[in-house]
């Protein structure tokens, strides 16, 4: 059915929830290689016009940002001419702002989230509360005490 010459009409007409049935005497197929069809290759098509839409939609914002980015150094410029520093310096913050999204959207920034687990408050009130618990027991306190030191001072918080 990938080869007929109405396959964009059929995967179209699939796509609305038309009957099997319907479908297949509408382009004189069978009903199970209508049915195979839509399970089997419909799914992979469908999620290859999605990412095309998807880059599609990026292309373009990083073309949006790109001409805001065009528009502050414009304005940038004009300001300076100008002698307006308060401009000039909004319109430096705004290029700023527009470079790391163009950076971000590009793969050239990469954005990863640190949660400072040791002074944390919610941390310091576990790691105090799991110290005091195992406190009877020296061997298991200095092993938890290390275990925590370890992870305190490797940078993983």
């Amino acid at each position: 059915m990938c080869d007929h010459p109405e396959r964009q009409s059929i995967d179209e007409t699939l796509v609305t929830g038309a009957p099997y049935r319907s479908v297949a005497k509408r382009f004189e197929l069978s009903e199970s290689a209508v049915y195979r069809h839509k399970t089997e290759h419909l799914p992979a098509h469908l999620s290859k016009a999605r990412e095309a839409e998807e880059v599609a939609q990026a292309d373009d914002l990083l073309e949006q940002v790109s001409n805001l980015q065009a528009h502050a150094l414009g304005i940038l410029e004009r300001a300076e001419n100008a002698g307006d520093l308060r401009t000039a310096l909004a319109a430096i913050s705004q290029a700023r702002g527009n470079l790391e999204l163009l950076a971000k959207l590009c793969g050239g920034l990469q954005q990863e989230g640190t949660v400072n687990l040791h002074l944390s408050p919610e941390y310091l009130e576990v790691r105090t509360a799991i110290l005091v618990a195992v406190e009877p027991y020296p061997e298991a306190a200095r092993a938890i005490s290390r275990a925590m030191l370890g992870i305190e001072g490797n940078g993983l918080h």
